[in-house]
């Protein structure tokens, strides 16, 4: 019978270890071709999700507006409260900020102020604002991207009607 030893790989082949462990050393990479596929799947889903987020900053804007306007209105009912009346068209929204000069004069007008800065719409245009007098309402807007009366899509006036 013939007897097998068996030895630690060590004692037999130094060699042997080495080309094991540059084996091991050439496979911990990447190929190209797993490079190149990481690289499609990421621009398929580019090109998916890219579109769907690029009209988000519209959207934002006009919510943006909305909420703005929401705060004006708490604010000048705030000064209604207080003074008895909404600031005229002439004094408008800085009425809100700073206590007006021009006639009528509140004389109840809150120190601080009701705002501590007036903003302006998220496309960079002061709000407009106007007192027509008619049941005690008054009409807060922004004209929207254009700045201008009308419009459609993010060109439309948003105000608190």
């Amino acid at each position: 019978m013939k007897y097998l030893l068996k030895l630690p790989t060590a004692l037999v082949s130094p060699n042997l270890n080495k080309a094991r462990i540059d084996c091991k050393k050439r496979e911990a990479g990447f190929t190209l071709i797993e490079i190149m596929v990481v690289i499609a799947i990421i621009g398929i889903l580019a090109t998916l999700i890219v579109p769907r987020i690029m009209g988000r900053p519209d959207e934002a804007r006009v919510t943006a507006a909305k909420h703005d306007i929401g705060t004006l209105s708490q604010a000048l009912k705030l000064y209604r409260l207080d003074i008895g009346r909404y600031p005229t068209t002439e004094q408008g929204l800085k009425a809100l900020v700073t206590r007006p000069s021009a006639e009528p004069v509140p004389q109840n007008w809150k120190t601080g102020g009701y705002l501590d800065l007036l903003p302006n719409d998220p496309w960079g245009h002061p709000y407009q604002y106007s007192n027509p007098g008619t049941k005690g309402e008054v009409d807060i807007l922004s004209y929207g991207a254009d700045n201008k009366p009308g419009g459609t899509g993010t060109d439309a006036d948003i105000g608190n009607w």
